[in-house]
Parts: structure tokens; C-alpha cells; sequence
């Protein structure tokens, strides 16, 4: 997949339909359960993540498979019920310092099955789709255990009670956008004490170009202070405290350009926020929140195209999606690679015997060229992304524009092909 950039199993044979029944076989198999491929997504993640401050980034993407009345696959409503698809909850671990992709951690994929009938109101959190943001955030601290501190990070979905409350522990913290005009431990609402604080500072910032939106560059106003929030008045939350101490960070453009959304953040966190270098250091993080909006666009229109799979029952595509996401997830990293700033493990994304093809690989473009020289360690990422590069057609040159993803994609498609040669170099022919 991240050599083809590419989900669709007749197009990954490459014309060969014994492999295709293969693929097929291997989805279709009951011991491959999405379950277990998840836990697989965090090998090399955790040990990638040893010493660092992690941001471990979640968010829910809706993938959107074409269907008919006649032909569901099995597959449950989405959206405001017009569409059938699956729903991803995946989980980056993210360098807090350089944003760097570390690897997915945790996460969810399912589809639903009906309509839930009963109240949103009468229902505990358990019984919620919302009740992922716990149990990811939650799975992720004994894989990230080593790192020196996780902070589990969530646009507007994620501002959940319950999810700030299980923050208690010395090394992990939350950091949401507020969705509710939360009521306060003093019987004053959320917004109208945000609306009191003074502002502080202001400062420009760099915003990330998204899907219909160029980047651009936004200055801000600052204000921040502690908030005591009080527990929602609902029975399956009395296990809680009755009030948290939070901290408060907003963010608000006032003079946008004409026809563009002025920026508001209102952010939440268990961080100390008591200076306004670590209230714009708060900001800063909120805004690492992109790299997932990069990953779901890889794995969809930007990049493997996912809904265009024709895989025929939802079982099997739920075990689809999460292979493809560890493969988006991987293209990620090669992308990210390219400067050397990175510093990731080569294992990450090869195994031993592709380590080896890439060895011989290098060893042969370097030869061709006295004064090209692979400049990063061979244990590195950055030192494979090198050598798939040149695969792909860039010349190597630090003075040249760095490699993109087409040429990223075309140097692995060259790599494994050269590799599955490479595996066969023993093999003795009769």
C-alpha cells in the first residue's frame, strides 16, 4: 500500500490473480480481527516515544464507501444517515517539541449497527460513541510509558468530563477545544468568564493550509486563566468529582481579512498555565492537531483513496482500514524524513531484509556519484528516505527542491521491486 499509494486489491496484485486471492484471503481470515492489527499499529511507536513529551493526537474520520440499496455490504449509516461507511478513531503519537510523527498508538474502527433510540441524556458513557475518547486515551498510557509525559490532545469532540477527570496522573494531561458553555463550580457559565479575562498579549501564527483553505498567517489576541468546572448533572457521572480545576486558554482573531472565518479557540487543559509563554506554548500544541487532518487525507482523497475500495462486506473492509492506516501513517513519516530533523528509528517502516536491499541500493547510487553521499546515519529514516528518493528520480542535491510525495512514491514502487528481486538472491534454480 505505501509503495502504491493504493488500497485496491486488483491494482496491489499487479495483474496477478493468484495474489489478489491472497489478499483476499488474508482479510477474510477469522484469526486477522481488527482488533489485533490495532495493537500492532504502536510497534515501534512506544519505543520511538521513550524520553519525549508526547502529544498523542485523536480524532474520528467517516469514510464514506459507495453503496446501493442492494448492494450495502453490510455496512451502517453515517453522517445524517444518507451515507454507509466505517468510522476511524485513530490515535498519532505526535513530538510535542518539533512535530514529529512518532506512529499511531491506539484507536477504534467500526461501523454502526441501527439507530440508537434511547436518549442520548439516558444513556451512560459506556453506551456512547463518545466513550472513545476515553478508552483510546486510556490505552495509550501503558504504551506510551516511557515517554516523558503524554498529553492526549482533541478538537471539540473531546471536550468530555470524564476525559478530564482521568487526566490525574503526574505525567498525563488533556488539552480540548471547548464545545459546551460549561457551567462553573460558582454557578457562572464557561463564556461570559472568558469574556471578563483581559488580553494579555498577541501574537502572529502561522495557520496550515487545509481542505479549501490556503495557509495564511493570523494575529491573535491572548487571554487565559483557571476555571473550576463544575460535574454535569447527569446519574452516570456521580462517580466523578463534583468540580475540576482547569486552566483556560483563548485564542480569537478580531480583524480577519473580508470573507475569511475569524479563528477562535477556546482551549481547556490540565497543563499549569500561569505565563503567557505557556499559554502560547498550549496554542502551539492545539495547533499540531493538523498533522491528523494530513493523515486522513492521505488515507482518502490525497492519497490512497480508500472509498474507492470495492472490498464486498464490511468485515473486511474494517481490517482494510486499519492496514491502510498504518501504511498512511507510514507515508507520513518518509515525508517527514526528508531533512534529517526527524531523528526516527529506520525501523519504523523496514524490517531487516528491506534494510538490507536499501544497504546494497545505496552503496550503489553513492558509487555512481564521487560527490553525492548519503548525509544521515544508516540507522535512520531520514538515511532510507534518501535512498528511495534517488530511486524515485531526485538528483540529491541539497540546493535541489526536496523530494515530494510522487517521488516518494514512485522510489518505493521501484524499492520493492528491486527487494522482492533482492529476496531471491539465494534461491538456486534447478
Amino acid at each position: 500500500m505505501v509503495a502504491g499509494k493504493d488500497v485496491c486489491l486488483r491494482r496491489l496484485a499487479k495483474g496477478v490473480r493468484g495474489r489478489e486471492v491472497r489478499f483476499n484471503r488474508f482479510l477474510g481470515n477469522a484469526k486477522v480481527t481488527t482488533e489485533r492489527v490495532i495493537e500492532s499499529w504502536s510497534e515501534g511507536t512506544a519505543a520511538a516515544a521513550e524520553g519525549r513529551h508526547v502529544l498523542a493526537i485523536q480524532d474520528t474520520s467517516e469514510i464514506n464507501f459507495a453503496t446501493t440499496a442492494e448492494r450495502r455490504r453490510g455496512l451502517g449509516e453515517i453522517g445524517k444517515g444518507n451515507g454507509r461507511g466505517v468510522l476511524l478513531h485513530p490515535m498519532l503519537a505526535v513530538d510535542a517539541d518539533n512535530g514529529i510523527c512518532l506512529g499511531l498508538v491506539s484507536g477504534h474502527v467500526w461501523t454502526r449497527q441501527g439507530r440508537c433510540t434511547v436518549s442520548h441524556d439516558l444513556r451512560d458513557l459506556s453506551d456512547k460513541e463518545s466513550q472513545r475518547w476515553i478508552a483510546t486515551a486510556l490505552a495509550a498510557k501503558p504504551l506510551l510509558a516511557k515517554a516523558a509525559m503524554m498529553t492526549a490532545l482533541g478538537d471539540r469532540e473531546s471536550d468530555i468530563f470524564a476525559l478530564y477527570a482521568n487526566a490525574a496522573e503526574r505525567r498525563f494531561h488533556v488539552i480540548a477545544r471547548s464545545m459546551h458553555d460549561r457551567k462553573l463550580a460558582d454557578g457562572t457559565g464557561l463564556y461570559a468568564a472568558s469574556e471578563a479575562l483581559a488580553v494579555v498579549d498577541q501574537r502572529a501564527i502561522v495557520l496550515p493550509a487545509r481542505a479549501q483553505r490556503a495557509e495564511r498567517i493570523a494575529q491573535l489576541e491572548l487571554r487565559f486563566g483557571a476555571v473550576n468546572l463544575a460535574r454535569p448533572q447527569n446519574k452516570f457521572l456521580r462517580h466523578l468529582p463534583k468540580s475540576l480545576p482547569l486552566n483556560y486558554v483563548d485564542v480569537r482573531e478580531p480583524d480577519a481579512r473580508a470573507g475569511t472565518e475569524p479563528l477562535r479557540w477556546r482551549l481547556l487543559t490540565t497543563h499549569p498555565v500561569t505565563t503567557v509563554e505557556e499559554a502560547w506554548r498550549i496554542v502551539e500544541w492545539y495547533k499540531r492537531r493538523w498533522l491528523i487532518e494530513q493523515f486522513f487525507r492521505v488515507l482518502k482523497t490525497q492519497g490512497f483513496r480508500l472509498e474507492d475500495s470495492q472490498v464486498a462486506t464490511a468485515e473486511r473492509l474494517l481490517k482494510l482500514v486499519v492496514i491502510a492506516a498504518k501504511a498512511a501513517v507510514i507515508t507520513i513519516q518518509l515525508l517527514q524524513a526528508r531533512d534529517g530533523r526527524a531523528h526516527q528509528p529506520i525501523r519504523l517502516a523496514f524490517d531487516a531484509s528491506a534494510v538490507a536491499t536499501l544497504t546494497a541500493l545505496n552503496r550503489n547510487l553513492e558509487a555512481q556519484s564521487k560527490r553525492l553521499r548519503n548525509p544521515h546515519p544508516p540507522d535512520s529514516l531520514a538515511w532510507a528516505t534518501w535512498v528511495i528518493s534517488r530511486l524515485g528520480g531526485w538528483d540529491g542535491y541539497p540546493s535541489s527542491k526536496p523530494p515530494g510525495p510522487i517521488t516518494m512514491k514512485n522510489g518505493l514502487e521501484y524499492f520493492h521491486a528491486v527487494a522482492a528481486g533482492w529476496s531471491l538472491r539465494d534461491v538456486c534454480m534447478p
